[in-house]
């Protein structure tokens, strides 16, 4: 039996085409908020501009929204490698169309919008694929480091990709597109090297809308899975802090975009310092106390975070603010390295859980369900950080997400008493899989 996921060559052509699309993803939507929030602010208020930021999250979910049941279902019923090798070759396209828009002076709000949706589209298939696709890859006494290790490529590409795409911006406007699409096309390459895994086959009803809606059954029969997912929807949804990053940056504390590619890496290196803590000493205890403690942390960060430059500025004057150095830039960065290590704990419970409770057959569609919660408190998080920002100010709405997603843990841990006692990974001797619709009726 293998010891170690990288022990195994399909495993580390999938760890290389994660990282290289994480990076051009990451170098794409940094770019990609900053543009949007630039264009607007040569006409409109700080507030409009925001408001302007939160459509563009909208963009990004209605497809995941109205894709993601079929996503999952063609994930369990097609070659998850060739879904991903779609999906990525897809965002190769879009990054192409970004850069020779952005190279020829023609870029402008309506086709950043439309390629946004695009990519939307491209990460609705994507996601539940490569999510059910890794544990086909490593046996499943390796599956929580394999996890881990998945996480590190994620978060290593999320730490690199905002810096990577803020100076390469301002090197050269179009630049950050052409390196993106060059790494998609090198994804697409290491997908190609994954050779055929065996899975299982859907089983039941062969009506496809019928198994369609399973995964949605079964995330709902599964009340460990449910609050795992849920919990993440709402704090995430809620403490939605980097969605007001552009902001922070331009106008609260003055960095510019270089100093956007600083705070937009800050709680993906935290996060990484954290996954590769995971993939040294996995979490073997405790493991649903502490997700709920990680959420708790992730609130209190954010609370942190929105407060650092406004309080610090007014009682120690402006030079708390300005420079990449200046004391007010320092807490926050701190604050948002605390944040996404926070949320590193969060993600790898519930990652594992998700995992090592739902049947192979079901993994597809389970993942989609999960994509559509997770991407449901990314984008409509950042919808709803934008559209509060534009009511209440940024500060505001920064500040009340992360106390929401505090009071969002106190309650989720007293509704969903199968986190609090979740001892392990590994489901009990009793526990026994929901049965599918077709067998419960």
């Amino acid at each position: 039996m293998e010891s170690h996921p990288f022990s195994i060559p399909n495993f580390r052509a999938y760890f290389l085409a994660r990282l290289a699309t994480t990076l051009g993803q990451m170098s794409m939507v940094i770019v990609i908020g900053w543009q949007v929030y630039d264009i607007a602010r040569q006409s409109m208020s700080v507030r409009a501009a925001s408001f302007q930021l939160g459509l563009i999250g909208v963009a990004q979910f209605v497809p995941l929204l109205l894709l993601t049941l079929f996503a999952g279902w063609v994930a369990d019923r097609v070659d998850r490698r060739w879904i991903a090798r779609a999906a990525v070759a897809l965002e190769c396209g879009c990054a192409s169309a970004l850069g020779w828009l952005t190279w020829s002076g023609t870029i402008t709000l309506p086709a950043l919008f439309m390629i946004a949706a695009l990519l939307g589209v491209a990460r609705a298939f994507a996601s539940p694929a490569l999510q059910a696709l890794a544990p086909n890859l490593v046996p499943a006494t390796v599956l929580p480091t394999a996890i881990a290790i998945s996480s590190i490529a994620w978060q290593a590409g999320s730490v690199v990709g905002p810096a990577l795409g803020g100076y390469l911006y301002a090197a050269a406007r179009w630049l950050p597109y052409a390196v993106s699409a060059g790494l998609f096309a090198f994804a697409f390459v290491m997908l190609m090297l994954v050779t055929p895994v065996a899975r299982s086959n859907i089983r039941g009803k062969r009506n496809p809308w019928a198994q369609m809606i399973d995964g949605l059954a079964y995330v709902r029969r599964n009340r460990l899975v449910l609050g795992a997912i849920s919990l993440d929807l709402f704090a995430v949804l809620l403490g939605g802090a980097t969605a007001m990053l552009p902001v922070y940056a331009r106008d609260i504390l003055h960095v510019g975009a270089a100093g956007l590619g600083h705070l937009r890496a800050a709680p993906a290196l935290g996060a990484v310092a954290m996954a590769a803590l995971f993939s040294w000493r996995p979490l073997k205890t405790q493991v649903g106390g502490k997700m709920l403690m990680g959420v708790a942390a992730f609130g209190l960060s954010t609370v942190i975070f929105g407060l650092a430059a406004p309080v610090m500025v007014p009682l120690f004057g402006p030079g708390m603010i300005g420079a990449d150095t200046a004391p007010a830039v320092l807490i926050s960065l701190a604050a948002l390295f605390c944040l996404g290590a926070a949320d590193m704990i969060s993600v790898y419970i519930r990652q594992s859980l998700i995992q090592l409770y739902t049947p192979d057959e079901m993994r597809g569609r389970v993942g989609a369900v999960s994509t559509l919660f997770v991407s449901g408190s990314n984008e409509m998080g950042e919808a709803e950080s934008g559209f509060l920002a534009a009511l209440v100010g940024p500060v505001a709405a920064v500040v009340a997400g992360g106390i929401g997603a505090i009071i969002v843990t106190g309650i989720w841990a007293r509704i969903f008493p199968e986190l609090r006692r979740a001892r392990t990974f590994d489901p009990p001797k009793s526990f026994e899989f929901p049965e599918s619709e077709e067998k419960a009726a």
